[in-house]
Formats: structure tokens, sequence, C-alpha cells
């Protein structure tokens, strides 16, 4: 590891983590506490992550405190707390070093002699989980951090005793360049997050740095272009194994659809042309067959049986919030999706109007005006898939408006498209209008999951 952190936990007995119950925190927490630091958090809102750090027996404080970081070696915080933070600006008082989340998860993964990062702009969370799962049934016993919650192991994190260690590393702002796997699986490059990288450029230049920190193999996507630019401007002059996966014949793995369904796919996996075994996934879409083909590819290489990975393949049932369905009252169909880039959404309502339904209803949150306003004319291309489209305002998460664009300027765009403030707004619309064989599918990296909550509310309160 290069980047000044392997000492990090040097002499460091107590951590307090700000905002601990954030879907990357909780991992480190646990995977630190389990390791016998002495761990405490606190937090602004109540979650489902907070109950499992408490389960632990972890304390939580409710609220940001000064007193909070009292007696702390060490203080971490989340990407989302601004440096004015009561808590942070206590432990500068004190001299006690502060880190960002993406540091910590850098010098917790350098623990492991045999990481496994999954990068890419679309499907590391799915994949990340997949080979979480296919590591676990194998025995392997990997510890993990997912970016959502993956039901097959109760949360989004896992304590293992091996060697082993799969985490997501996101390319947002350059948070993977903290981590130095030894195996990296690349599933794809694409524009995203240009309020932070500007050009597809640069974002290929932070890939070919990823790459060139994985010190032994990079399992990546033979048929998407830029992967594999950046995998050659990183090997150059370099031994490291290069692992190609994709549906085009000269990948070393190739995934063969057989049969498709409204429920799932059914694909024949080959290796250097010699077919190993025959999946039929449980989760829908060709991405996920892609998704499914990177994860065998990466666990085949570390050397599990094809038998066991096409079983623990069969067994997977999905991830918190990736076309996770959640109940079908009144005969209709909801679904939650987190996809809000203009290629996520396409593979996600593409599938949902092959699964046979009578109308496809997209409840469509935008995440960001810096994404909304670049790629408007492409988010209105894929909003016009489904049968109806309905927006809400856009998230803002972390900018101001200085783009001036709204939900309503997407809205006009697309033919039949409807857009609200508020989530019960569009609650009592789509709960009013859909009808018994339809599917109501909220999607977005926000909060939209809570317009699906309504919606499953009211449909359940008509039974």
């Amino acid at each position: 590891m290069t980047d000044n952190y392997t000492h990090l936990l040097d002499d460091v007995k107590r951590i307090h983590f700000v905002g601990i119950g954030g879907s990357g925190m909780c991992p480190l927490a646990e995977i630190l506490f389990n390791e016998g630091y002495e761990i405490t958090g606190s937090d602004a809102a109540e979650s489902d992550t907070l109950q499992r750090i408490r389960s632990l027996g972890i304390p939580v404080t409710m609220g940001h405190f000064p007193e909070n970081v009292n007696g702390a070696d060490l203080v971490v915080y989340t990407a989302a707390v601004k440096l004015d933070n009561p808590e942070l600006v206590a432990a500068k008082a004190q001299d006690i070093p502060s880190v960002e989340r993406c540091i910590m998860l850098g010098a917790v993964v350098e623990k492991y002699k045999k990481s496994i990062a999954i990068s890419g702009t679309h499907g590391k969370t799915t994949t990340t989980s997949m080979i979480t799962q296919i590591l676990t049934m194998s025995s392997f016993d990997p510890t993990a951090i997912i970016g959502a919650k993956l039901p097959f192991i109760g949360g989004n994190s896992r304590v293992g005793q091996s060697d082993y260690i799969v985490c997501e590393a996101c390319e947002y702002v350059d948070t993977f360049l903290h981590i130095y796997p030894a195996m990296s699986v690349i599933l794809n490059v694409d524009e995203d997050h240009l309020d932070y990288f500007g050009t597809l450029d640069r974002i290929k230049q932070s890939f070919t740095k990823f790459i060139n920190q994985t010190s032994a193999c990079i399992v990546i996507n033979g048929d998407d272009s830029n992967s594999m630019e950046c995998v050659r401007d990183a090997l150059k002059d370099s031994s490291k194994q290069v692992v190609t996966f994709g549906f085009g014949k000269r990948n070393d793995f190739r995934a063969e659809i057989t049969g498709e369904s409204s429920v799932c796919d059914s694909f024949d996996l080959y290796h250097k042309g010699q077919k190993l075994i025959e999946v039929t996934l449980k989760v829908p879409g060709k991405f996920n067959v892609m998704n499914a083909l990177a994860a065998s590819a990466a666990a085949i290489t570390l050397g599990i049986a094809p038998d066991d990975v096409k079983k623990a393949l069969e067994e997977f049932s999905g991830a918190h919030r990736r076309f996770e369905i959640l109940g079908k009252p009144c005969g209709i169909t909801v679904a939650d999706d987190f996809a809000h880039h203009p290629t996520e959404l396409r593979a996600t309502l593409t599938t949902a109007m092959s699964m046979g339904f009578r109308k496809v209803w997209a409840v469509f949150q935008p995440h960001t005006f810096s994404r909304t306003y670049t790629f408007l004319n492409e988010f209105a291309e894929v909003l016009s898939i489904p049968d109806h489209a309905i927006l809400s305002e856009i998230l803002p998460v972390r900018e101001t408006n200085i783009y001036h664009i709204y939900s309503k300027d997407l809205a006009e765009k697309i033919d039949g498209c409807v857009w609200f403030k508020t989530f019960e707004e569009i609650a009592d619309y789509v709960t009013g209008k859909a009808k018994p064989g339809d599917l109501i599918i909220t999607i977005g990296g926000g909060n939209v999951y809570m317009c699906a909550d309504m919606i499953m509310k009211k449909l359940t309160g008509k039974q």
C-alpha cells in the first residue's frame, strides 16, 4: 500500500464513527469491532443499520455532540459530514486524528492478503453480493463490505475468519484509489459523476490508476471498449493476470443466453470455448447475466469449482433495491430499484417491459442537478420505454441548482409524463391509476424507496 495509511491503526484502541449508520460506515465498524477495537458511534437518524450496530454491543449516540469524541484515538466520518460538524471540530481541538471513510476502507482492506474489489459505473452492488454469496457457500469464509443489504448474510457486511475480503470500490471522487486489491473486477467504464470528473477521459484515467494498483489479477469486461482501453494503458509493461468476460467469443469467460422468460434468464457459461455449467438466475435481466458472468469469472479464477458457482448463483435472490419486489397487493406488483443513470435505467426498464405485465408504471426520482442536466435527452429517451413515467422533484444531494434544471423540463420531453412535488401526491396518483397485472416500480439513487413504501401501504389498505 502506498497511500500512507498502512500504519493508520497503529497504537489505536478506540475509534469513533461520525455517521455510523451509513451503509459504508457500519461494515467498517463491525469489522474493526470484531478485531478487538473499542468502537463508538453517532448518527442523526434511526435506521436498520443502527439496530444491527447496537446488537453487537456498540454504543450509539443520537445526535452529534463534542463530548462524543472524548477518549477516542481516531475519528472516522462519512463524506456527507461537513467539516464544521461539532464532533470533527472537537476532534481537531483535542488533536485526535480524523479520516474520511474511504481512507479507513483502504486501511481495512490492506489487512487482508486476498482482497477482491469490485468496481465499474454500473452493477457493483449486485456483483459484490454474488461474489460474497459464492465465496461464503464455498467455505472461503470471506469478510464482505457491500453497498446494500444482501438477504443471504442478513445485512450489508460479513465478518469472516479467512484472508479473503470482498468490497465495492466506488469511483466517485476517486474513492477507489485508496484501495490496493489483489484482484479487481472491472464491470464497465461509463460517463457518470461528471460533476467531479468533468470528462470521460478523466474517468478512464482514474480506472487506469485503479488497475495499476491491483497487485495480482484483473477480471474485466472484454465487451466494453472503455474498460479494455484502461487495462491496455495500465498494463503495457506488466505481467499481471488479465481475465476477460462478456458475451463476445474472444473472452476468456463467455455467457450464451439459452432461455428467456418473464422471470429470469438461463445461460451457458464457457471458459476458453469449453462449456462449464448452465445457470438459471432468480434475478431478471440481461444485465444480471453480465453481473453473474463477472462473479463467475472471478470465483473460478480464485479456484472455486464451477458446480459450486452454479449452486450459489441459482440461490442468489438479489440485493436490496436492485429490482427488489416489495409485494403484490391488489394484484399489482410493486418493486424498487437503485438505477439513477440512463444506462442503468435502460437496463431496468427494458427488463420490466419484457416481464409480461399489463402496464409498467415507472416512478423516477432524478438524482442530482448535474446528472439530470448533462443527460437530459438520454433520460427522456429511456423514460419513454415504460407505459407510464412519473417524476418526483430532483434530489439535490450535494448540489445547488446552478443549472436551472427542473423535473418539469424532463417531463416535457416524455410523452404522457407527469411530475409531482411530493411522494404523497405520486402515491395517490399511481395507486389510483394502476390495475391488477400492472407493475409499479420506483427508481432512483435517493430516498424514492419511501414513495414505494407509501404505495405499498395505500394498496394494502385497499385489500
